[in-house]
């Protein structure tokens, strides 16, 4: 529902305006991926356009998630990605975007949705999961739960 990714990319926005570059790095490629999806949808964009517009998203996702994995010597994007269960083609479509002839937009749209999929599974449904914990459970478990996502989120995701 294009309302509900339009009213969530908003109060993305007011996040990122209080934690500025504090902000999660998977909230922040959550947003950008979801913002291309709501321009495709909206049909004010030309192809060419759209293509950026996912290009850019999706090359600052890999680029993002795979920075904080680079030691000092360089290490290729294909293993940092392999290590993060990035799928290679994804790296590929972002070696593409950079460097090559830019791909058709069925591609970026495609790396687009398989981007939030391991977003969605790596990072949000993490942070859900602290939501949806039953009531019966000890306060104990509830806490080391919390603190976990905590230093996910500072350590991986920042």
């Amino acid at each position: 529902d294009s309302r509900l990714q339009q009213e969530a990319l908003d109060r993305v926005s007011a996040w990122k305006s209080r934690y500025g570059p504090k902000m999660p790095l998977a909230v922040d490629c959550t947003a950008e991926l979801i913002r291309c999806k709501v321009l495709d949808s909206s049909g004010r964009l030309k192809s060419h356009e759209l293509i950026l517009s996912y290009g850019l998203a999706l090359v600052r996702f890999v680029n993002l998630i795979t920075e904080r994995k680079q030691k000092m010597v360089s290490i290729p994007l294909r293993q940092l990605a392999r290590e993060v269960d990035i799928p290679i083609w994804v790296v590929d479509l972002r070696h593409e975007l950079t460097h090559g002839k830019l791909p058709r937009l069925a591609l970026c749209r495609k790396g687009c949705d398989v981007v939030l999929d391991w977003l969605r599974k790596t990072y949000w449904s993490r942070q859900l999961g602290n939501n949806l914990c039953e009531e019966s459970e000890d306060e104990d478990e509830e806490q080391e739960g919390v603190e976990a996502n905590a230093e996910l989120d500072s350590d991986a995701w920042e």
